[in-house]
């Protein structure tokens, strides 16, 4: 009976850590085939479209040169966005990992607080100086000035941030232990989503014209149930 309980045990604390991982591959590679190239490629369905035959690919089919320059800035935060995930980027299908580049204004650019529900970050500073960190469980702050060439993790799930504060526009470089890491963005989250006013005036301290007035802002969330976006 000892035997049996301390089975259960071990199964209980196993298997809840093996499904938090994306499952490991079974082959070297799988760039989806999705009927023809140039055909956009839905990373819901990816596990439904077969693998590309290796001897019809080519060094291309692995690279990616998407990133090489600044997406569209935000006029309200100065951010600019692009995330890679096998939607984008078919190569990546299967091996558990996706990237970001993230370009910051000058002079307070900011990617508002924000949490990825299914993978850690690492960021890489490329370019000018970024005040970064980001807030665990217990409300502990952990943030610092980041300059070119350093390194900063946000652990899974930890609602964390970025913004500029140098004289020129900041660059940085997120990976991601994930092929779909998803995106919480909590402003537009919070005020964005439709939750009962009563909540948000109580939870906040709100007064009801205050509340109109960040819904008007931040309006509904502007994003993709199966891709990253800002």
């Amino acid at each position: 009976m000892a035997a049996h309980h301390l089975l259960l045990l071990l199964l209980a604390v196993l298997l809840p850590a093996a499904a938090m991982a994306d499952p490991d591959p079974v082959q070297d590679y799988c760039v989806p085939d999705a009927g023809g190239h140039g055909r956009p490629v839905e990373l819901a369905l990816l596990p439904s479209y077969p693998c590309r035959s290796p001897a019809n690919l080519t060094a291309s089919d692995f690279a990616f040169a998407g990133v090489r320059a600044a997406g569209n800035f935000s006029g309200d935060t100065g951010f600019a966005g692009i995330s890679v995930t096998p939607a984008q980027f078919p190569a990546l299908h299967t091996l558990g990992m996706s990237f970001a580049r993230a370009d910051l204004s000058a002079a307070g650019g900011v990617n508002p607080p924000h949490y990825h529900p299914r993978a850690t970050e690492t960021a890489l500073v490329l370019a000018g100086r970024v005040y970064a960190g980001f807030v665990d469980s217990g409300g502990r702050i952990f943030a610092k000035v980041l300059e070119i060439g350093e390194v900063m993790v946000f652990p899974r799930g930890m609602v964390h941030f970025q913004m500029n504060v140098g004289d020129e526009p900041a660059t940085v470089y997120g990976s991601f232990n994930s092929e779909n890491p998803g995106i919480v963005r909590i402003p537009a989250t919070v005020f964005g989503s439709g939750i009962k006013d009563g909540v948000l005036e109580r939870a906040f301290g709100l007064s009801p014209e205050e509340l109109r007035r960040l819904e008007k802002k931040f309006g509904p969330p502007k994003t993709k149930l199966y891709e990253m976006e800002d």
